[in-house]
């Protein structure tokens, strides 16, 4: 599929962007010095983008690590999800964040956040670049939220359209027909 800006239109600037990262790296800086024992935790795919520049907006030297998680499919399943990639580090004793581009349902980060919470780290927070706070389908709010959003379909900066897209160096959403 190629991108076409007759359906899309630009939601954030690549200058909004690097705005709300500022943003998100001004509040973690605040809250951890220079020797915490930080772990990023990435959710592939598209928080790799926001991690790669966020980190270069931390103060502390940070460790990371990504994960990768699946859900089942079928009617019996929902909410079910298991590891393509599980994080390679101890997280005891560590300052763990665990890094999104968007939180939709909030079902897949549910999981990673009580699989995490259950090795017992330092800390466990949660940043995302956006947040839609609508479709929220469990009881877990982020630590450090970029922007709230509605409920438009975004692309770019991560976020993708069928594996494509992700290289938009802006975000897009997706026009609805009036």
């Amino acid at each position: 599929m190629q991108f076409d800006d007759r359906q899309f239109h630009e939601f954030l600037s690549e200058e909004e962007i690097s705005g709300l990262l500022d943003k998100l790296a001004d509040r973690i800086n605040a809250d951890y010095g220079m020797n915490d024992r930080i772990l990023l935790v990435g959710v592939l795919k598209g928080a790799f983008v926001v991690m790669a520049d966020l980190i270069r907006r931390l103060h502390s030297d940070v460790e990371i690590d990504f994960v990768r998680t699946v859900k089942a499919s079928g009617k019996d399943s929902e909410g079910t999800h298991t590891f393509l990639k599980d994080i390679s580090v101890d997280v005891k004793k560590r300052h763990v964040i665990i890094v999104e581009e968007i939180i939709d349902s909030g079902r897949t980060l549910q999981f990673l956040y009580d699989r995490i919470k259950a090795a017992k780290p330092l800390s466990l927070k949660v940043a995302t670049l956006l947040d839609k706070k609508a479709k929220r389908k469990v009881q877990l709010n982020a630590d450090y939220v970029g922007k709230e959003v509605g409920d438009e379909f975004l692309i770019g900066y991560g976020l993708d359209l069928e594996e494509k897209c992700r290289c938009l160096p802006a975000i897009y959403a997706l026009k609805y027909p009036n």
